[in-house]
């Protein structure tokens, strides 16, 4: 691949939130710092990072100011942009693996689904492609589920898609077999791809929470 290859990252943020960094000291993540590290041979035209705002709960009520943080920092990455898809939250009924004897195997629940961001992330990869907004489009995600936009764009466009897969030990094999490759995201580069603690926008200065 030549070198400066006009690239768009398209960013799975609970995948790669889910998938990489929770549990970890890296989820001040800099995704311009982590792509560039891992694409040197490309030049980062534009981020689009897919999210749901995610609410207080009673167990953990800071987790919306810590989102807000971290959208913020993102919001300093000059072409970044930040697109919302939203939870759905339903009563179900689902089925106990071992009923307690004499009772109904099935219990009332509650059901948090983020909704939204899978098929925002088709449209926009297809959209920009179609529009020549690239030369090249990288996902970072392990959701199979974007395999027939990467299968479009490749096919019809001619156009390169590749992963940064933020699952390496469990890579999504049809992500593998559909894009134009696949590259792990490894905990090493998820270090040395960190904001400053203290960040600095239009508003004023904000740190990283204290927590992470």
């Amino acid at each position: 691949m030549d070198k400066n290859v006009k690239t768009n990252i398209y960013v799975d943020g609970f995948n790669l939130y889910y998938c990489a960094v929770k549990g970890t000291p890296y989820k001040w993540l800099n995704i311009h710092k982590l792509s560039t590290s891992l694409l040197p041979r490309h030049t980062i035209n534009s981020i689009t990072y897919f999210t749901a705002h995610v609410s207080a709960r009673p167990n953990d009520p800071d987790q919306h100011t810590r989102q807000q943080l971290y959208l913020r920092a993102l919001r300093t990455i000059p072409n970044l942009q930040i697109v919302l898809g939203h939870f759905l939250t339903s009563s179900v009924m689902m089925r106990l693996v071992s009923p307690p004897p004499g009772s109904s195997p099935y219990v009332n629940v509650i059901k948090t689904e983020e909704k939204g961001s899978d098929v925002n992330i088709a449209t926009h990869l297809l959209k920009d492609g179609f529009m020549g907004e690239y030369d090249a489009a990288i996902l970072i995600t392990n959701d199979s589920d974007l395999v027939e936009p990467i299968k479009v764009i490749r096919k019809d466009l001619g156009l390169v898609v590749g992963v940064l897969n933020p699952n390496p030990r469990h890579p999504s094999v049809e992500l593998g077999k559909h894009a134009s490759f696949q590259k792990p995201i490894r905990q090493g580069a998820l270090a040395s791809s960190q904001f400053d603690d203290t960040l600095a926008d239009a508003n004023g200065t904000f740190n990283k929470p204290s927590s992470w």
